[in-house]
């Protein structure tokens, strides 16, 4: 019997191949209940194998892939009534509106809940009325969202979904996801929008040529990088050269008399650093962790995450469109 602490997607060792190409080469991954597991990589990294897999669209060449502890192949019909899916290309039907094909996708979701689709329809600014052959690119992603998000799926998978919103409807899209996962849907977002990943995300797997190279919480993959540092002191910090693994110290005295000091600094090394900086009279200091676009550039230039997991090693839809 699975319990509330197993993981919604399980995937270990996952292999395809496409005649030689080998778009997954022992992938791992795993989503927790209740969480919003951002899955990053470019083109041609294996998102897009990995979620159709998932899905049940294909079959792994060998590994392990799970879906509430089932196998999403042979089990494909019982999961999908239990998860919705959003792609980042929606292909709907050009002569009926938007709320005839959101009902449509409902009905293929097992019905939505008719209070929180009236309140999505709003909070999108949709147009059920239109058809859908009058709809751009991002209204045509809103009604697969609205659909998905009144569901009350229990796995939503997301794949470049605010593909076409405007910002505001970005931010639109934010607030919903984390009342989805407030009222208990657990969700799998592949996304090139960084900032939205990072807004969203309590844990991120990063992928490179069908593997795995770091995964973990944003904290957990911070601990591989630097923190960029910018204070003025009142005295001259140069205790600062003596700190194992600081790169970059720059410090030069201004016209006031005080020094203005800029370095990265490794996380294990921040309270030291602070200390010397506190020593020497902090007049302004500003630290700054990496985001998650330097996590990610420095993940695949090798400058700081190492392959493998920040966490140690892993363990050892609808009808609206399809995965790209």
């Amino acid at each position: 019997m699975r319990s509330d602490s197993d993981p919604v997607v399980h995937v270990e060792g996952l292999v395809k191949t496409f005649g030689a190409t080998r778009a997954l080469d022992g992938l791992d991954l795993e989503v927790r209940r209740g969480e919003v597991h951002g899955f990053l990589g470019p083109n041609g990294s294996g998102k897009s194998t990995t979620i159709r897999i998932l899905l049940g669209l294909m079959r792994s060449d060998s590994g392990r892939a799970t879906l509430f502890g089932r196998d999403p192949w042979r089990d494909a019909v019982e999961l999908h009534s239990r998860l919705a899916y959003v792609p980042g290309e929606v292909t709907l039907w050009p002569r009926l509106t938007g709320g005839q094909c959101i009902d449509i996708l409902g009905r293929a979701l097992g019905g939505l809940d008719p209070a929180r689709r009236a309140e999505l329809i709003d909070r999108f600014r949709l147009d059920p009325t239109k058809r859908t052959r009058d709809y751009s690119k991002g209204n045509r992603q809103k009604v697969a969202l609205i659909a998905a998000l009144a569901s009350g799926a229990e796995l939503l998978v997301l794949d470049e979904p605010t593909s076409g919103l405007d910002p505001l409807m970005e931010r639109a899209f934010q607030d919903c996801v984390r009342d989805a996962v407030d009222g208990g849907s657990t969700v799998l977002l592949s996304s090139h929008i960084m900032g939205e990943v990072e807004a969203l995300a309590d844990r991120v797997s990063i992928i490179r040529d069908g593997r795995t190279i770091s995964s973990g919480t944003l904290g957990d993959l911070r601990r591989h990088t630097t923190t960029e540092v910018h204070a003025v002191t009142d005295t001259d910090p140069r205790a600062l050269e003596a700190v194992g693994g600081v790169d970059g110290l720059r410090y030069e005295r201004s016209g006031d008399g005080r020094f203005d000091v800029r370095c990265h600094v490794p996380a294990q090394r921040l309270g030291e650093v602070t200390g010397i900086l506190h020593a020497a009279g902090i007049h302004t200091l500003t630290a700054t962790p990496p985001s998650l676009d330097d996590l990610f550039l420095s993940a695949y230039s090798g400058a700081g995450a190492a392959e493998g997991s920040a966490e140690g090693p892993a363990d050892a839809g609808t009808t609206a469109g399809g995965p790209r």
